[in-house]
């Protein structure tokens, strides 16, 4: 049996890249088939009502219908931007098979070093409410069912070896400079 400090820690089966995801990361890194997934759930609702009111009218009144409707669209919709958001999430825990996922994350962060910019984004929070948002949002997307939390906040509390972005810029930017000639 494994110590009480082993027991709350989560093993992933792939690379883990970074725990607390900003959501546009989120979005900009789904893949196609988690927008299928999304686009599925998004249309479960509305076509149970339709197939529902097909089969089993509800004879409620001519303007009752409609609005119901617009309503498990919007419902729908919202559903299936989080099914997105939370397969995106999982991929970067490591929980799912994320190769694409860390190599554009090493590119982006790359081109970020080699500019100059801050990895994770400009912040006004002070360091403890980063950490705030960090410690909030960490592993939110397990529970996104249950309590739709996403990070908004820019922070560089992600649980990640910063040095392999900066390391990799300087193999680069050395490449760089001796395939132009330079000593």
């Amino acid at each position: 049996m494994s110590s009480l400090g082993e027991s709350h820690l989560l093993r992933a089966r792939f690379t883990d890249e970074a725990r607390c995801r900003h959501w546009r990361r989120a979005f900009r890194y789904a893949r196609p088939e988690d927008w299928t997934y999304g686009a599925g759930m998004a249309a479960v609702g509305p076509a149970f009502m339709l197939v529902t009111e097909r089969y089993a009218p509800s004879f409620s009144g001519k303007g009752a219908f409609g609005p119901v409707f617009r309503l498990s669209c919007a419902i729908g919709l919202i559903a299936g931007a989080g099914l997105v958001y939370q397969r995106s999430c999982l991929r970067f825990y490591g929980w799912s098979e994320n190769e694409r996922e860390v190599k554009l994350d090493m590119r982006e962060m790359v081109d970020k070093v080699k500019k100059g910019e801050p990895l994770y984004g400009n912040t006004d929070l002070t360091p403890y409410m980063q950490g705030v948002a960090a410690r909030n949002s960490r592993f939110s997307a397990l529970m996104a069912n249950v309590v739709p939390w996403a990070n908004f906040v820019n922070h560089n509390q992600h649980g990640v070896d910063t040095a392999k972005y900066y390391q990799q810029a300087e193999r680069e930017l050395e490449a760089e400079r001796l395939s132009k000639g330079g000593q």
